[in-house]
């Protein structure tokens, strides 16, 4: 397999996080985003979307996605599961991440892409121009402080995001949160639910990563 990551963005890392916890080695190519080396010829080559993360598995098929790189990566190595074990739990954590990704990851991304210097004429991830709208980045604002709101309510009644385990939501979620820094959101410090349990993720060797 081929893992093609970039240190610095937060989807790459959430599929470093599931590898990682997975507790696999796989041989990893870095693309910086800042240089646009994922707008390349030969990386476009690869991911015609110019996104990353990107897994290319043994048979040579291209995964572009989160989901999908997490989908091989537990039919392929089962244990641990982070996936969930019956179909209850399957299901939990599929919509818990997919909750996420929509409440979490989305607007953070709308407030960077939309406000951030580095990001004019590229508002939207990819190889098309889009322009920024400030108005987009201050909803997104908005957005993410509803989704602490809602993160806060879900952790006062359970350990983890999906349920009583680690799970490929808490890896979104943990991963979404700490993105938030570059609009200069946090926790609130009254979502002590929320904050213990950032702390013991952040305790795991994945999250060092």
């Amino acid at each position: 397999m081929l893992f093609y990551d970039c240190s610095t963005a937060p989807n790459p890392r959430r599929a470093r996080m599931f590898i990682a916890e997975k507790g696999l080695e796989i041989e990893t190519r870095d693309i910086s985003i800042a240089k646009g080396e994922q707008l390349a010829e030969d990386f476009r080559a690869i991911n015609p979307s110019a996104t990353l993360p990107v897994l290319v598995t043994d048979e040579g098929t291209v995964l572009t996605e989160n989901l999908g790189i997490a989908a091989y990566l537990e039919a392929q190595f089962p244990e641990p599961p982070l996936m969930g074990r019956t179909p209850d739990e399957k299901g939990l954590v599929l919509m818990w991440n997919s909750i996420v990704e929509q409440h979490g990851g989305a607007p953070v991304a709308e407030a960077l892409r939309n406000a951030h210097p580095a990001f004019e004429g590229r508002a939207i991830p990819g190889p098309a121009k889009y322009a920024q709208i400030p108005e987009l980045a201050q909803r997104g604002v908005e957005r993410v402080e509803r989704f602490f709101a809602m993160l806060e309510n879900r952790l006062k009644d359970s350990a983890n995001v999906a349920g009583p385990e680690f799970t490929l939501a808490d890896i979104s979620t943990f991963v979404f949160v700490d993105f938030a820094r570059v609009i200069k959101m946090r926790i609130p410090q009254e979502n002590s639910a929320t904050l213990a349990w950032f702390d013991k993720v952040a305790s795991r060797h994945s999250a060092q990563l």
